[in-house]
């Protein structure tokens, strides 16, 4: 009998793909709690995956603000602990990471070796829990990604199609721009990475992201018009929708590394959505 991939976060958007796409267990909160780093530990040591995948995270920007501590413990030190079991047992470790490490300045994509800097504690949070995983020492892949998007869980494109039921105009930000990913694409690319790395491929730090780079404003206008739903967008700037949590202006990421390692693609988020809306 093969030995499974071990995916942390089993009701997350990307999870929920992996989960759909065969050998893999996926265990959630009710399982494993990832404040109890004990239990992190055992599941892997009981489980013994062919590899580790943390899909997991404490993804609430603006909550993060007020609970940093609880941040930290989920993106970071619970990480951290994944990819030292995994190191022990010479096993490969897969770790979702995020646009947000960078501080969001410019127009340029940012590329995996940029100067990192986040605005804010969620930010903060994954960044520590990179390094973690890095500090491990053992065989790793660490995929950053942005504005994620599925027919599961709470995301983008469903808040926009829920007020569109009530709305026949929407103010959408207008002057952060970035690449809607689709979790299906995240899915099929980190299961390639790790058919690669147990060829002997050494991982590192890579960037996925959908192309073409688009803005909130115009990203909601894609939803309406393929959706077939007759909502009018008026374009704000960001000062006009203050939250707790400060975001990067610029989240556009440069995928050519992953092109060039791997063979993958970055997704055109403009197909991926006509999909996610037809399984809607």
């Amino acid at each position: 009998m093969s030995r499974p991939l071990l995916v942390f976060g089993a009701t997350g958007q990307v999870a929920r793909e992996l989960r759909a796409r065969g050998d893999v267990l996926a265990l959630g909160r009710d399982q494993v709690d990832l404040t109890d780093l004990g239990a992190v530990r055992a599941a892997i040591e009981t489980h013994a995956p062919r590899a580790v995948i943390n899909a997991a995270a404490f993804t609430a920007v603006d909550k993060a603000e007020a609970e940093e501590a609880l941040a930290t413990e989920v993106n970071a030190v619970a990480p951290g602990v994944m990819a030292e079991t995994a190191a022990a047992r010479g096993i490969p470790i897969l770790h979702i990471s995020t646009d947000y490490v960078f501080a969001g300045g410019g127009r340029a994509p940012w590329g995996e070796e940029d100067l990192v800097g986040p605005l804010g504690a969620y930010g903060r949070s994954k960044l520590a829990g990179e390094e973690a995983v890095r500090a491990a020492g053992g065989r790793h892949v660490i995929l950053r990604t942005a504005w994620v998007f599925s027919a599961h869980g709470a995301n983008f494109v469903k808040t926009m199609l829920r007020l569109s039921e009530t709305h026949g105009q929407l103010r959408v930000v207008a002057d952060q721009v970035g690449c809607p990913t689709p979790a299906a694409g995240i899915a099929d690319a980190l299961l390639r990475m790790e058919v690669a790395m147990q060829a002997g491929h050494p991982g590192g730090t890579y960037h996925y992201g959908g192309q073409p780079a688009v803005s909130w404003a115009d990203f909601a206008r894609a939803i309406f018009a393929s959706s077939g739903r007759d909502v009018a967008v008026e374009d704000i700037p960001t000062s006009e929708y203050p939250t707790p949590a400060q975001r990067p202006l610029n989240s556009r990421l440069d995928c050519a590394k992953i092109e060039t390692d791997f063979g993958i693609t970055p997704p055109d988020w403009r197909e991926a959505l006509k999909e996610v809306l037809k399984a809607l």
